[in-house]
């Protein structure tokens, strides 16, 4: 069963997110108080777990967040999901809009070690479904319409 591990949010760009109890997904908005938020095709990012593990055999503190990722998973390969995949997160929905980004100026991250998981494995979707996401909660890929 795949699973959320962590949900994290910043107030502003351009610093690390922290780990939340919970996050509110909106329609046309992303997460609410996150600094990305907004009526666009990258409301939310999406990372595994397991591709921060790779990172932490480089950096062992790594703590959630440290990529400025929304939502951390476990048990599902979130960069073979093609995009349009739509995933239930706890109460909520996303759909996937893109694999990866190109980073226009090196983290801390790539600065240490030389490599950066983000750009290659992470996701960002938009919000189909409101609601509320724990740490915790399930993650199911959705068959049918929403």
């Amino acid at each position: 069963m795949a699973q959320v591990v962590s949900v994290n949010i910043s107030e502003r760009k351009g610093t690390v997110k922290r780990e939340v109890p919970e996050i509110q997904l909106r329609r046309r908005h992303g997460i609410v108080g996150d600094a990305h938020a907004g009526d666009w095709h990258r409301q939310i990012s999406l990372l595994a777990e397991e591709s921060v593990d790779k990172m932490r055999a480089l950096l062992p503190d790594l703590q959630p967040g440290a990529f400025a990722e929304n939502i951390n998973t476990r048990g599902l390969e979130l960069k073979s999901l093609p995009v349009g995949t739509r995933l239930r997160l706890g109460e909520a929905a996303v759909e996937i809009t893109q694999i990866g980004k190109e980073c226009h100026s090196d983290c801390e991250i790539k600065r240490l070690t030389g490599k950066c998981v983000m750009p290659t494995e992470g996701v960002f979707a938009v919000v189909v479904r409101e609601g509320t996401v724990r740490k915790g909660d399930e993650i199911e890929i959705i068959k049918d319409s929403i």
